[in-house]
């Protein structure tokens, strides 16, 4: 199948409803996948930007918590495609046209939805995560499943043996096709010749689409938690065509994949931003990143005239709208709009759109929402026992402030 015809015979559906109830409280008020990441980004962006890089343009995005932030982004951001050609990015929530429900599990909200399958009638439907980042042409794994004659093709990446605890595990034979698959085990099946390592399935799923309405209705008459892990994948890798597509295969972009699962995983995907050359980067031309820009100035690094100290910003990424006068800041990453004032320090942290740093705070290793204002001479990430008092501190230890925290300097311990 060429690109451009399998693209056009390919319909995505991302999953997009997750409560990401691991990354509260930043998931609090919206779905994970609208959790704003790297600066300017929301976590879907990147899913999406693989989309648009890969030429697929016909993306239904499911979705159901706390969804009004994901819809908004979407209609901001991926209103670019022409309809009148057949391109979208449509997000849709539960339709209950199978009964008065949410959507119950993966499966379920596939199942849930396939009267829009029938109206658009792919030859292949990919199914994709909605918080996940990482960069994929998906077209390489869409023709190593029409190559293979697959029915079901699920993408893998090598992993620790310790993290594939997180995930499905599989065992392949010498043509990639899955021999075995079990969801999450207690003692991962390792590689042969590498007893640390296993593999690891990334969610992400091309289907035959009569394939995948057939499993999807007989899910849905059997009492399972409805989900391709646990209940659909372990059991029809004997009976149907089943491959494993190998992420790193064909690779002209990054390896990096990582599944922000977790607060500290969080952190760590945003810092694997940083450095030269980075562990993620976001600066290839050949496979751009798209999200929505506000129109604000650029950023901006004064000098302040009342301390005499200019600003020193190093290994940081600073979005537009930013402000940090007479301030230190290292290893940080910056959505829009963040503000530093003179003498405060920002090291190892994550602000997000409009945070305000006051005169001689000190922030460490810290996970800052949208519009906190953090008042001047306060500490966050130097005093673990006296940031539990107010916030979460993460086994890491990230502290995470949530939105909505007041600015008072006694709520915060200053001066006490």
């Amino acid at each position: 199948m060429r690109s451009d015809v399998a693209a056009q015979n390919t319909l995505v559906i991302v999953l997009g409803g997750g409560q990401g109830e691991r990354l509260y409280p930043l998931t609090r008020d919206r779905t994970k996948p609208a959790v704003p990441f790297g600066g300017p980004y929301r976590i879907i962006d990147f899913t999406l930007s693989n989309c648009m890089n890969s030429g697929l343009r016909r993306v239904y995005v499911l979705t159901q918590y706390k969804s009004i932030s994901l819809d908004r982004h979407l209609r901001l951001t991926w209103s670019c495609y022409h309809e009148e050609l057949g391109e979208f990015v449509v997000s849709v929530p539960p339709q209950q046209r199978m009964g008065e429900r949410w959507y119950l599990g993966t499966a379920d909200a596939i199942f849930q939805n396939v009267y829009t399958l029938e109206q658009e009638r792919p030859a292949l439907v990919m199914i994709l995560a909605g918080d996940h980042v990482y960069k994929m042409n998906y077209l390489d794994m869409i023709r190593f499943h029409s190559e293979s004659e697959a029915e079901i093709t699920v993408a893998c990446s090598n992993v620790g043996i310790e993290e594939g605890r997180r995930f499905g595990v599989m065992e392949v034979d010498a043509d990639n096709r899955i021999v075995a698959f079990e969801e999450k085990p207690g003692t991962p099946k390792a590689l042969p010749g590498a007893p640390d390592r296993c593999l690891g399935s990334m969610g992400i799923y091309v289907f035959n689409t009569k394939t995948l309405v057939q499993l999807v209705s007989e899910d849905a008459k059997q009492d399972t938690s409805h989900d391709f892990g646990r209940d659909i994948l372990p059991k029809v890798f004997a009976r149907r065509r089943c491959y494993a597509f190998p992420f790193l295969a064909g690779r002209e972009h990054s390896s990096y994949w990582r599944d922000i699962g977790t607060l500290d995983a969080f952190w760590q995907a945003n810092m694997d931003l940083l450095g030269a050359p980075p562990k993620f980067d976001l600066f290839d031309p050949n496979w751009p990143t798209r999200t929505y820009h506000q129109q604000q100035p650029p950023a901006k690094v004064t000098f302040d005239e009342e301390s005499e100290l200019s600003g020193d910003v190093t290994n940081s990424i600073v979005s537009h709208g930013c402000v940090l006068s007479g301030c230190r800041v290292r290893d940080a990453v910056f959505s829009p709009g963040v503000r530093v004032a003179a003498e405060a320090e920002v090291v190892e942290s994550v602000l997000m759109n409009g945070v305000s740093v006051g005169r001689g705070a000190r922030v460490r290793r810290a996970i800052v929402d949208k519009h906190v204002h953090i008042p001047a001479g306060a500490t966050l990430g130097i005093d673990h026992e006296k940031d539990k008092r107010n916030f979460k501190v993460t086994e890491n230890g990230a502290v995470v402030v949530p939105k909505g925290i007041p600015s008072d300097p006694g709520f915060w311990g200053v001066g006490t």
